[in-house]
């Protein structure tokens, strides 16, 4: 599985990638299965498939109302896993799961990574699980060939090389402080903290946390390797609910370009 998200760079002409976020389940899941073909369709290098959550604490507004309106509509992890496998039908798009590590545990880590693996998800994402204790989840992960994706915040810059040195799929590097979120500016500097993670890792580094348009984008994968978006996507969901699919492409291309441009 390692080799299909390092391929999801690879294949575009500058080695970048556009990673794109949706929470399943917002609208509702009939919904979630139509815009991950039309992100796929229309680029999307790595689709971050969120599972809802009730607390999920690494998440502004946007998201988490994303999550209180999936779970007002019934969805739940096997709901999430049945629309992946219907994906599957259509698409061989890269997949990651973002979640919460309570999610997983009580839906059982063999049995959340085996249908990871049956559905050729490819990267789990828990921002709630810190690196000290992420062996746990990361050794079932493993044995069935899900990568556990590390994340790097601005404060990581003393535990990069502990991070990273031993991260796989991608390292999902963190703009700002705080929770996701649509910025008008990414003030951060985060050349810096690219420049130790290339020191001790040639795992491909992706930009996220408040992305939200093509000149961001651009000016992110610029210094990575990729551009990761969320909150901008899942806004639109929230203006355009069940009618969102073709906004959702437009903004998905757009970003795309700009991302193969950096």
């Amino acid at each position: 599985m390692t080799d299909k998200i390092r391929a999801s760079f690879e294949k575009n002409k500058n080695g970048k990638a556009f990673i794109g976020f949706i929470t399943a389940g917002d609208p509702g899941i009939d919904s979630t299965y139509e815009f991950v073909l039309k992100m796929a369709e229309a680029g999307c290098d790595i689709i971050e498939i969120g599972i809802p959550f009730s607390d999920p604490v690494a998440e502004g507004a946007v998201i988490q109302n994303a999550s209180v309106r999936a779970l007002q509509a019934g969805t739940d992890t096997d709901m999430v896993f049945d629309m992946v496998s219907k994906v599957r039908e259509k698409s061989d798009v890269t997949l990651c799961f973002m979640t919460y590590a309570n999610l997983i545990f009580h839906y059982g880590y063999d049995k959340f990574f085996s249908k990871c693996k049956e559905l050729g998800v490819s990267g789990v994402i828990v921002p709630d699980m810190p690196y000290e204790e992420k062996e746990e989840l990361e050794s079932v992960s493993l044995k069935y060939g899900v990568n556990y994706i590390s994340m790097v915040s601005p404060t990581s810059e003393d535990r990069v090389k502990m991070i990273c040195s031993d991260a796989k799929g991608f390292i999902y590097v963190v703009s700002s402080m705080g929770v996701t979120g649509v910025r008008n500016n990414i003030s951060t500097d985060l050349a810096p903290i690219i420049g130790h993670i290339r020191e001790v890792s040639d795992v491909p580094c992706a930009i996220g946390f408040g992305i939200s348009n093509p000149e961001q984008a651009k000016a992110m994968a610029s210094i990575s390797d990729g551009a990761i978006v969320g909150s901008a996507i899942v806004k639109i969901v929230e203006k355009y609910g069940k009618e969102a699919g073709p906004y959702i492409y437009d903004f998905v291309k757009s970003m795309k370009d700009a991302v193969l441009e950096a």
